[in-house]
């Protein structure tokens, strides 16, 4: 069984969760990759994906959305998991599921979401972004649950460890 987890990730923290996910799977037993959207050409070596992508103003970034758009079909054929990465603070906000989850769920039919918090950094933001961070009182810091988040890969190794499903007769 070999696993695609594909990261849109803007200052490496969404990459993070991603290698993260990645590790686990690989101790789980499974072949696990990492690749940015623009680095799969492909599906066909892949028995399942996990697609993620950092959230800002409740949108995933364009490049997962442009990968989404590149593999529709086949990822509608595939065994598809999706993660969330933005929310930041303690607790995390905001506590709401990014807008982008519904249609995404809807135009994939994935096996499930998570949001997980993320990590907003002075040093890795642009002038603007820290401007904007600082007048909204965005909270700076690191708010990734590792436990959470190998949780979630381990679940999903299990999902895949366990017995294909039996068609339906309709």
């Amino acid at each position: 069984m070999t696993v695609l987890v594909v990261s849109a990730s803007r200052h490496e923290a969404t990459r993070g969760i991603a290698t993260a996910i990645v590790e686990a799977l690989r101790d789980a037993g499974l072949e696990a990759n990492d690749l940015a959207p623009a680095d799969v050409h492909g599906l066909e070596p892949y028995d399942a994906v996990i697609l993620d992508s950092t959230i800002y103003g409740g949108e995933w970034l364009p490049e997962a959305n442009a990968f989404v758009s590149r593999f529709d079909a086949a990822l509608r054929r595939k065994p598809v998991w999706l993660f969330s990465s933005g929310p930041i603070g303690d607790p995390p906000l905001p506590e709401e599921e990014p807008r982008a989850v519904e249609r995404l769920m809807g135009q994939l039919l994935p096996r499930g979401h998570r949001t997980f918090a993320g990590r907003l950094e002075p040093t890795r933001l642009g002038v603007v972004e820290r401007t904007v961070a600082r007048v909204t009182g965005a909270p700076f810091g690191d708010y990734r649950d590792w436990a959470a988040i190998r949780a979630w890969a381990n679940e999903i190794a299990a999902a895949l460890a366990g017995p294909a499903p039996v068609p339906s007769a309709d």
